[in-house]
């Protein structure tokens, strides 16, 4: 099975954002190249991550108006929902299943951070989110109403507003 790589293509531009997400390309790598007795470690230990990871984000959009209800945050529920059934199924003697979810989590993943975390990391600069301390530095930026949807031009209404040179976020 391949690995997915972490490439410039997965860079979002906000290193909060892109050190997360290089962890879970790297994790997922070490559970595609596992033994089997070492399958399961690497798994919880991807879960965990994952877990942490997707909360993070799921707070970030709670409180900068880009609504934790929409489809993004409910895409995060459902991969951990199917990677714990995997976890079960794993401990049951199906590594299979655990070696397929790995692989077809490397086939998402690039498409959830090129579309849904993208639409997120603009979010994020347009209101000059500082991930360290939780401080929104343009608050006049914040949507007047949360964002539903997923944040994307495709499927949000209203869409978040275009970032600004005084509002980017600085590295």
């Amino acid at each position: 099975m391949s690995t997915l790589q972490w490439s410039e293509s997965l860079v979002l531009g906000l290193p909060f954002m892109d050190d997360t997400h290089e962890e879970f390309v790297d994790l997922l790598a070490q559970v595609v190249k596992s033994t089997d007795n070492e399958l399961l470690a690497k798994w919880q230990t991807l879960i965990e991550h994952t877990d942490l990871h997707f909360g993070q984000e799921d707070r970030w959009m709670q409180n900068t108006r880009f609504s934790s209800s929409n489809c993004h945050s409910m895409q995060h529920k459902v991969i951990l929902q199917v990677m714990r059934e995997g976890d079960q199924r794993g401990k049951n003697g199906e590594l299979g299943v655990v070696r397929q979810m790995a692989y077809e989590l490397g086939l998402w993943f690039p498409q959830h951070a090129q579309s849904m975390d993208a639409a997120l990391a603009l979010h994020l600069r347009s209101v000059g989110f500082d991930a360290a301390t939780g401080q929104v530095h343009a608050p006049e930026s914040l949507p007047e109403e949360e964002i539903h949807g997923c944040g994307g031009a495709t499927c949000s209404s209203p869409a978040p507003r275009p970032m600004t040179t005084s509002a980017s976020f600085a590295a």
